[in-house]
């Protein structure tokens, strides 16, 4: 009697932890509280008939300091956890896509700064800035998946080859054009861009973690936060 009652107990508590696994996995890989996946397939399965879901490069909003780098629907917003992110792995920047083949979109600088792209760079730039919204503080914006999904065509302008450092760009610089090349999760010709902070050194920090990433709204007047579920496409804020 006493076995059997260790068994079943046993088992339960494997049924618990399994269940608690199964639970966790679907948090980090499923669950989602973002609206951005039904723009972003309806724009895709025929960008000609929903280009009312577009922004245009090079336009801003009053009184904010940076203009819009590409044309496009804006997809996936920051902090936004649509696949293949989720509400445990947010997105750190904007996604922006074209709806138009690889390599004719083009892509422009946001704000006056320096531009790096390391010697190991493929697709993507960096460049520094003085923060407009705050004195005294230096941010970054990443931008990047400007090359062909197999890696092999290079889309980044021939005027930042690799090894490129602290090279100035004014505001509306051709930087590249849009491209898919995102391993290992490729969903479509788009630009990611992200606005990334300086560590103690005065470096960039890993833009792949949500917490070095800033908030791009007040930045382009828009509001780009997923978790206010905004619809597109995304309006200057009044």
């Amino acid at each position: 009697m006493i076995k059997r009652l260790l068994q079943s107990f046993v088992l339960l508590l494997f049924l618990i932890g399994f269940l608690a696994i199964a639970f966790l996995v679907y948090q980090h890989y499923f669950s989602t509280d973002s609206n951005s996946s039904q723009y972003i397939r309806q724009f895709l399965q025929n960008p000609s008939e929903n280009t009312e879901l577009s922004s245009e490069a090079l336009t801003g909003c009053a009184g904010a300091p940076f203009i819009l780098p590409t044309e496009g629907l804006i997809g996936l917003l920051w902090r936004d956890s649509a696949g293949p992110y989720s509400t445990t792995h947010r997105h750190t920047g904007l996604d922006i896509f074209s709806g138009k083949p690889a390599g004719t979109a083009p892509i422009y600088s946001v704000y006056d700064g320096y531009l790096t792209r390391l010697d190991d760079w493929q697709s993507t730039v960096i460049i520094r800035h003085d923060d407009p919204l705050q004195a005294g503080r230096t941010i970054w914006t990443y931008y990047t998946h400007m090359a062909s999904e197999d890696g092999n065509t290079i889309y980044i302008s021939p005027e930042f080859p690799q090894g490129t450092y602290n090279k100035f760009v004014p505001q509306g610089t051709f930087l590249g054009y849009q491209g898919n090349y995102n391993p290992p999760f490729p969903i479509g010709v788009h630009l990611h861009i992200s606005i990334v902070t300086s560590g103690n050194d005065g470096s960039f920090k890993n833009e792949a973690i949500l917490e070095n990433t800033l908030d791009p709204s007040p930045y382009f007047g828009l509001d780009l936060n997923a978790d206010d579920q905004p619809e597109r496409p995304v309006r200057c804020i009044e």
